[in-house]
């Protein structure tokens, strides 16, 4: 179990966040090969920021990880190709539903209860919204604390979380009598239907080039 403060990288939280995710999501293809998981790290859907991981990026994660007890090479992993795997089961003993809130908020970063609920249906469905609230106040009272809940951002309504396994938050003030600027045009709700279906499209698309280089990994093996 882990007991004192950890400090990730980005690549780190990006590929702990992937393996988390994949093992859900995709289980027939985890552990995952090196390819694979280059892959799900630079997905550009559900992920923010979006990033681009080379294989040395990829490998010094996780070597990195694999020093804080957090994930490595698969150890029931069978074959010649190498796979990977993580482990927040032995580090944290995480229920379902911490184990969704968190690779979420690693993968995507700080957010509010609402996204957190919509962007963990496929991890765990959570049924109200105090249920998410109620996962991450587990997840702060935990010794060292995972999750910080950040001050409110002047025009907003609900409060974000982020995790803590890259250090403490900071955050920048804005000043009270600022307007948010946003950086995306206003939609209909009509272009947000459309845009989800091709961004479904997208991840479906780029799921199946996944399991096309891992079999192709299976095959012949890393290179």
């Amino acid at each position: 179990m882990v007991t004192e403060p950890i400090k990730l990288t980005a690549a780190e939280v990006r590929v702990l966040g992937a393996l988390v995710e994949k093992e859900v999501t995709t289980p027939e293809y985890y552990p995952l090969t090196l390819n694979a998981l280059i892959n799900a790290c630079n997905q550009r859907s559900n992920r923010e920021p979006v990033m681009v991981l080379d294989e040395d990026d990829a490998r010094q994660a996780l070597h990195g990880l694999e020093n804080k007890g957090l994930a490595g090479r698969a150890r029931s992993a069978d074959g010649r190709v190498t796979k990977y795997e993580h482990w927040l089961g032995e580090a944290f003993n995480f229920s379902r539903a911490e184990t969704a809130l968190m690779c979420v908020l690693l993968l995507r970063g700080p957010q509010t209860p609402g996204e957190l609920r919509g962007r963990t249906e496929r991890l765990h469905e959570f049924a109200e919204i105090s249920d998410v609230v109620a996962g991450l106040q587990k997840l702060m009272e935990r010794e060292p604390s995972l999750v910080a809940v950040l001050p409110r951002q002047p025009g907003t309504k609900e409060a974000r979380y982020a995790h803590l396994l890259s250090g403490p938050i900071e955050t920048i003030q804005m000043p009270a009598n600022t307007t948010p600027v946003l950086n995306y045009a206003a939609t209909t709700p009509a272009q947000d239907d459309r845009v989800a279906q091709l961004e479904s499209i997208v991840a479906e698309l780029q799921q199946e080039v996944a399991a096309l280089h891992q079999k192709f990994d299976d095959l012949f093996g890393d290179k």
